[in-house]
């Protein structure tokens, strides 16, 4: 198992719909986010910041080509159009990514 850290802006003028539309994620949404390994998923707000975290519990090795599933999940490109103009993405991210993955510094159990 693999912890994974992001963070990503949200528009001020966004938050309430941001909140609405993850309030009840679409079925096919869950559901694809379940087969491609991830777990324990959570987003927070802070501010205009979200913190996400998740758990990716599949083979290391399958972790690139389950995301790449995942963006071709039934639906998922038009959540990502919904979602993406409410998101300011930070200028410093790698290249081809959306959020910016954090580096995990602690960790307990």
């Amino acid at each position: 198992m693999k912890r994974f850290g992001q963070t990503l802006g949200v528009r001020p003028e966004s938050i309430e719909a941001y909140r609405r539309h993850h309030a009840s994620i679409w079925p096919e949404i869950a559901r694809a986010i379940e087969l491609a390994g991830i777990r324990n998923y959570s987003i927070f707000l802070f501010g205009e910041r979200l913190f996400a975290y998740y758990e990716y519990v599949g083979p290391e090795q399958e972790y690139e080509a389950r995301m790449a599933a995942l963006a071709r999940a039934p639906r998922m490109r038009e959540w990502w159009d919904i979602m993406e103009p409410m998101q300011v993405p930070d200028p410093n991210r790698e290249p081809g990514s959306w959020w910016s993955t954090m580096q995990e510094v602690f960790h307990q159990d």
